[in-house]
């Protein structure tokens, strides 16, 4: 593959910031005012490719992030025990882990394959899920579907920001966003074709997304490769920071996993609907999009601990509610939960960027990647809990550890709060 003009140049040089980079303005950048299209490079073909780029991200999301919606379904369909579900939810999120690894690799190899790439085995995992009628069927597809949001992220995430010129918070707010609402309204979309039509049909849903491959060639920007620059990883330094905020942003993915998991199914084992059970998930994600928008405002206003800490008490006061009401409160309580669990996702990120300040990919990846791979293997484990009788012990055990993950917010270093 050709590097093109100034591929030998710093990144900096360039205008080509690595994918952890989108979340922080560059030194001197211009962040406000001006129109949207005096904000991305290129004008009004930056503004389509943006917008192409940001409803590419929201049907990745939505066919990465829809087995939760359909779970007691599928799981009736493989003649399977509740107790498989953390399993399943696991097998579709530990790809996640690889994106400090894939951040890497776009990094190097430059291009736009990645986006391609990570939608189309998203697209078409999701594609074939409704007719997977083994067990082994069933978790291959779902570690390809992880695996192709893994490669997806980080280079789209690159891609938008080397179309940004100003205004760089907002415009990747919005792309972001994209992803939010896909997350959250494809679990119910999924629940109605396979409460309407079966399981079988889910391949609806995805054909979007195979369309949307093609389209990617002409809306991403094809990246350069970059060299290999920056120093080495400090790692004994960085050790006690880094695993306080796994610690954190890992029980942070375990409750935002565990919840869209278990609250179906809990739905499910009550006698409620398919539909209903995921549209509960679904107000909690999309409702969340305003704590996401939010959160980095507070933590810039009242300092990143507060916001931590705020987040965590909050999360744990609010799954219990949401267990236990009825009637409309339940979807007003989820929406309230979406916005306590998704208002640190910026600021964790800046902190694993400052911590890291060699390696901001690294940084963002670990606070991002690694911390929800391993959200993903604790769902796992407390899917064994589970049974018709005591799936109210999950939620119990998840306000807990909410609440204990306010210790590890409050011991990271004061460096890293500012």
């Amino acid at each position: 593959m050709s590097a093109g003009p100034g591929a030998g140049k710093p990144a900096a040089a360039r205008g080509v910031a690595r994918p952890s980079e989108v979340a922080r303005g560059a030194p001197g950048s211009d962040s406000s005012g001006g129109s949207l299209s005096e904000a991305l490079a290129g004008g009004d073909g930056a503004v389509r490719r943006l917008a192409g780029l940001t409803w590419a991200h929201l049907l990745n999301d939505g066919a990465a992030n829809y087995l939760p919606g359909i779970l007691p379904a599928v799981l009736v369909s493989l003649h399977e025990p509740l107790q498989l579900a953390g399993s399943l939810v696991a097998a579709l999120t530990i790809g996640q882990a690889l994106q400090p690894v894939v951040g890497w690799v776009a990094d190097r190899v430059g291009g736009r394959s990645l986006i391609v790439g990570g939608l189309l085995l998203s697209s078409a995992g999701g594609a074939l899920l409704g007719v997977a009628h083994s067990l082994v069927l069933m978790i291959l597809l779902l570690l390809l579907i992880g695996l192709g949001s893994a490669l997806f992220h980080p280079q789209a995430l690159a891609a938008v920001r080397s179309m940004l010129h100003g205004r760089r918070g907002l415009m990747t707010s919005m792309f972001l966003v994209g992803g939010e609402i896909g997350r959250g309204i494809w679990p119910t979309i999924a629940s109605l074709v396979a409460t309407e039509l079966g399981l079988g049909y889910l391949w609806v849903i995805a054909v979007p997304g195979l369309v949307t491959v093609a389209l990617l060639f002409r809306w991403a920007p094809k990246l350069p490769p970059r060299p290999r620059t920056g120093s080495a990883v400090r790692w004994a330094e960085h050790g006690r920071p880094m695993s306080l905020l796994i610690a954190y942003r890992g029980t942070r993915a375990l409750a935002t996993f565990g919840l869209a998991t278990f609250i179906p199914i809990m739905w499910h084992v009550r006698g409620g609907s398919l539909v209903a059970g995921a549209s509960i998930i679904t107000t909690m994600i999309v409702v969340g999009v305003v704590g996401n928008l939010w959160g980095g405002h507070l933590a810039d206003r009242l300092g990143r601990r507060p916001v931590l800490v705020a987040s965590a008490l909050a999360t744990a006061i609010l799954i219990l509610p949401v267990v236990h009401m009825r009637g409309p409160a339940v979807w007003v309580a989820a929406g309230l939960l979406g916005i306590a669990l998704f208002s640190t996702a910026s600021t964790t990120v800046l902190i694993g960027q400052d911590m890291f300040p060699e390696n901001r990919s690294m940084g963002s990846g670990i606070a991002l990647g690694l911390a929800n791979g391993i959200g993903a293997l604790l769902v796992l484990v407390i899917g064994f809990l589970v049974s018709d009788r005591d799936v109210v012990t999950v939620f119990w055990l998840l306000a807990a550890l909410s609440l204990a993950s306010v210790l590890a917010a409050m011991a990271l270093p004061k460096s890293l709060m500012r």
